[in-house]
């Protein structure tokens, strides 16, 4: 499939998704969210792929929705008023919903801004890393609106309520080491080393236990909003998966002989 909006790129097994429309500072508009849906899809249903990269081309990560376009296009709903959710609904919610239900590890690294929707995709990543000059921002209420595409989940479970509610009321900027600091994001890293140690983390974990990975998303996911007794259940049916892998198999094996495992993601 040709892309329009998006550079798609294999490396190994890692699937690289560079959001490209540098002049708009990769603005989210319709074209690429149905891009990136479909490449993402494409990526996760791959058996060859072990891990997905998500990045902006050029100065941004993104600096969200595309408010460019004339408001008569906006969607409306049967009563011809405006209807913002149709949009969540068709476009941005398939989106996050696919980063978290693939097993697959999703890793985002962040180049310059991450705002409004377009930080709701870079938290919704399995691991986020950012530049240091990179920053991110729900601008929602900057223009009226309130966070979408997941930020009123990812960001309290992140961290916390009161410093959600800071970001998401104020719509002030979080600097890269702000939101390492606070949980937000896995690391920060400089502007210049961002490319390679994206798709370096990447490549690590698409070599790594991938049955093993996807569970361990699973149930870190799961026990976000679970309950203990629930959790101890998950854990003991996913770890007797795990334990009927290659892979296990494989690991103990290295352990004992004081090698690197060889894991083949079976």
């Amino acid at each position: 499939m040709e892309y329009e909006n998006l550079i798609v790129r294999r490396e190994e097994k890692v699937a690289v998704l560079s959001l490209n429309r540098p002049k708009s500072l990769n603005a989210l508009s319709p074209e690429l969210i149905k891009e990136l849906t479909a490449a993402f899809n494409a990526a996760a249903t791959d058996p060859d792929i072990g891990a997905i990269l998500l990045t902006g081309e050029g100065r941004a990560f993104s600096s969200g929705a595309d408010l460019s376009g004339d408001p008569n296009d906006l969607p409306r709903g049967s009563d011809g008023q405006l209807d913002l959710g149709l949009a969540l609904e068709d476009l941005y919610n398939p989106f996050v919903q696919a980063m978290r239900d693939t097993p697959k590890p999703v890793v985002a690294a962040v180049n310059g801004v991450a705002a409004g929707a377009a930080a709701g995709f870079a938290m919704a990543a399995d691991l986020t890393i950012a530049a240091r000059s990179a920053y991110f921002l729900q601008a929602f209420v900057n223009i009226g609106l309130m966070p979408d595409a997941g930020c009123t989940y990812t960001l309290g479970q992140a961290v916390g309520p009161q410093r959600a509610m800071g970001m998401a009321m104020l719509g002030e900027r979080i600097s890269a080491e702000q939101a390492r600091d606070w949980g937000l994001i896995w690391d920060v890293v400089e502007d210049e080393a961002l490319p390679e140690a994206g798709l370096a983390l990447a490549t690590r974990l698409s070599k790594g236990p991938l049955k093993a990975l996807g569970h361990i998303k699973q149930a870190i996911h799961t026990g976000q909003s679970g309950t203990l007794d629930g959790q101890l259940q998950l854990e003991r049916e996913l770890q007797c998966a795990c334990g009927r892998t290659d892979d296990f198999v494989e690991g103990a094996k290295a352990f004992v002989e004081k090698r690197r495992p060889h894991f083949n993601g079976r």
